[in-house]
């Protein structure tokens, strides 16, 4: 756990209240945790889920380029949860973030498969590599903005059979509804995503 000051977890409890939202679930206490971030397609999903993380107190980290890690905002930027990896056409994204989290012990990192706040085709499945490669429990995280409920489904366990798995993930998303309806697009792998031994 994050263990955040009282005054910190209460401005997230009373924060959500205040807007109208209740959340469900809780975050798995498993050491290495790949959480996804669903439907994304608002900047307030962040907000959101900052929010979630103070009231139920645990700390969340993103992935972003090392570009954003170079000073002066280098210790900002981890300081507020920053992975950082390096991008490029030879780069194993999915590998490297795996490789943090072996190596740090208890991690939650935050992934948007959508990729993008418009709507996409399909999901990347980075995040399901990440699970696999980094012996990590994906965490099924949602705001459904016609609800306003917001919080965590049961935890999946990956079993390297990606297909299967994501149709218990698809079975999960369905009918929760982004903040733009119109940007959000289907929940679905792309038909080049391939099966990874666990």
């Amino acid at each position: 756990m994050a263990n955040h000051n009282a005054l910190l977890r209460w401005l997230g409890r009373s924060t959500l209240a205040s807007l109208g939202w209740t959340t469900v679930g809780q975050v798995p206490g498993a050491d290495r945790v790949v959480l996804i971030c669903a439907p994304h397609t608002s900047n307030w999903d962040f907000v959101y889920l900052l929010l979630i993380s103070w009231a139920q107190d645990f700390d969340v980290h993103w992935v972003g380029k090392d570009s954003l890690f170079k000073p002066p905002f280098g210790p900002l930027m981890r300081a507020l949860g920053g992975i950082s990896v390096s991008r490029g056409a030879k780069s194993n994204q999915s590998g490297q973030v795996a490789e943090k989290m072996l190596a740090a012990g208890r991690l939650i990192v935050a992934i948007a498969p959508e990729g993008t706040r418009s709507a996409a085709p399909h999901w990347r499945s980075g995040f399901y590599h990440m699970a696999v490669q980094g012996d990590a429990v994906i965490a099924l995280g949602f705001l459904d903005y016609a609800s306003k409920v917001g919080g965590f489904g049961p935890p999946l366990r990956p079993t390297g059979d990606m297909q299967a798995d994501f149709a218990k993930i698809v079975e999960f998303y369905r009918g929760k509804v982004g903040k733009f309806p119109a940007q959000q697009g289907p929940t679905a792998l792309s038909p080049t995503s391939q099966a990874v031994a666990p």
